[in-house]
């Protein structure tokens, strides 16, 4: 059974900074993509920022310059360094893995979703 598992979200200051992070665990036997995605109440899930097994990324135009992803192969995991923290990216951040497991025919795997909350 794969599970991703994320930690960082919480309460931050406008400006302020904050850290989220994603391990995936369970019989895996490789990971292409990893990603970030959020999701406002009532509005579609959206693509934050994507990194490649070979390290290639992608941002969405809000967050470029402000966002950092990462990942660690050896660990399964993914990093999301949010700095510049805005009122508008209060939402609830997922977590997404493309990715094989032994005995699974499914592909893609999200997180359980963490919330961020950044005061004006």
């Amino acid at each position: 059974q794969v599970q991703l598992v994320e930690s960082g979200g919480g309460l931050v200051q406008a400006g302020g900074s904050l850290r989220l992070s994603c391990a995936a665990s369970g019989s895996i036997s490789s990971i292409n993509e990893m990603a970030w995605y959020r999701q406002a109440p009532g509005k579609q899930r959206e693509l934050v920022a994507a990194i490649t097994s070979s390290g290639r990324t992608n941002y969405a135009d809000s967050v470029k310059g402000r966002f950092t992803i990462s990942r660690d192969n050896a660990k399964n995991a993914v990093y999301l360094q949010m700095n510049s923290l805005k009122p508008e990216d209060t939402v609830v951040y997922y977590c997404f893995a493309d990715l094989r497991a032994r005995g699974s025919s499914q592909y893609y795997y999200w997180g359980q979703g963490t919330q961020v909350t950044v005061s004006s």
